[in-house]
């Protein structure tokens, strides 16, 4: 009887830590580790959803650089904000896109790639500096979800964004 509940608890404690280090390299462990928490996501500003799944594959629809206090980061980059402060606008944004994408799948585990971004940059005619600041989108999902991350993309420019935020990005995932 004795064997039987020592192999029972050693089996368990096997399994739980197992799971401690599944968890441990998850996107949401990730996303501890920088500091990140994702914030509520929003219902649509207009008629659209946040949203579309078909089959393996789920379409997000374009997120901005909504703040905690509900602004969006806004201006032309390279006129009103620096490539950085538009780096670190995409970098937010990515952050909106992973709430809504968790909010659509409950689970960021269930992730298996990041298959295909669109970044779009409220710029000026003359600024071509668009990929630097979407590697603050980029950047972050290869942080959170390492090779899986890594995806095709596309950074463009506009001459407006809606509300006149800096970036809005779109991103197409691959879920398991």
């Amino acid at each position: 009887m004795r064997t039987v509940i020592l192999l029972s608890t050693v089996a368990f404690l096997l399994c739980n830590h197992i799971l401690q280090a599944q968890k441990a390299g998850s996107p949401e462990a990730k996303l501890a580790e920088l500091g990140i928490t994702l914030p509520e996501t929003g219902a649509p500003v207009a008629n659209y959803v946040n949203a579309v799944r078909t089959g393996k594959l789920i379409f997000l629809a374009g997120k901005g650089p909504r703040q905690p206090d509900g602004k969006y980061i806004t201006g032309q980059v390279g006129r009103d904000l620096t490539v950085q402060q538009g780096y670190d606008a995409a970098k937010l944004t990515a952050i909106n896109q992973l709430a809504a994408l968790k909010a659509e799948i409950g689970d960021l585990s269930r992730v298996k790639r990041i298959v295909k971004v669109l970044g779009m940059v409220n710029a000026g005619p003359d600024f071509s500096q668009h990929p630097q600041v979407v590697n603050g989108f980029s950047d972050l999902m290869v942080a959170v979800f390492g090779e899986k991350g890594k995806h095709a993309r596309s950074a463009v420019g506009m001459s407006s964004l809606p509300l006149g935020m800096a970036v809005e990005v779109e991103m197409i995932v691959e879920i398991k």
